[in-house]
């Protein structure tokens, strides 16, 4: 019997973004458990609560079945090692992230030599997007519909809706 290879892709989600959810479509076909960890980022400024993102994670992915959405504090590796899951999954949009994820994962594996990295490449067309990069065109009002899922959209509305009030 084979045993059941268990991966979480963790970040802040703040908020999530198409290119968020082209890495879980992949990774879900990749590993038979897919968990979301959403966690609290303290250097930079949330946009939504953690219970919206995860909501919001939740309404974009739930078209794939073994996706499952969690909150967690403090460091990846121990919440890996405490919930028997063997992979972590990491986005990466440019050379620069590459670096960054190349550094993390020695660092994890140097803390778990049980628990790998898997890097999988951001879509072309969502390369330059970012979480930081959404929440400052939209200071301008700028246009993201292709960016973001359909449901972040109606909830940034709704909190221009009361900002404006």
């Amino acid at each position: 019997m084979s045993k059941s290879i268990k991966a979480i892709f963790a970040g802040s989600f703040d908020p999530v973004t198409n290119g968020h959810v082209d890495i879980i479509e992949r990774a879900s076909k990749l590993f038979d458990e897919l968990k979301i960890g959403v966690l609290i980022n303290p250097n930079k400024n949330s946009l939504f609560t953690i219970e919206e993102r995860m909501n919001l994670i939740k309404e974009a992915t739930c078209h794939i079945d073994n996706v499952e959405i969690i909150f967690f504090e403090g460091l990846l590796i121990d919440y890996c090692k405490q919930n028997d899951i063997s992979v972590l999954v990491r986005g990466v949009r440019s050379a620069a992230d590459v670096d960054y994820e190349l550094q993390m994962a020695h660092m994890n594996k140097e803390l778990c030599t049980d628990i790998e990295t898997v890097i999988l490449p951001t879509n072309t067309k969502y390369s330059f997007v970012s979480s930081s990069l959404i929440k400052e065109v939209l200071h301008f009002n700028a246009e993201i519909k292709n960016l973001v899922p359909a449901c972040v959209l109606r909830e940034l509305s709704k909190k221009n809706n009361k900002k404006d009030k």
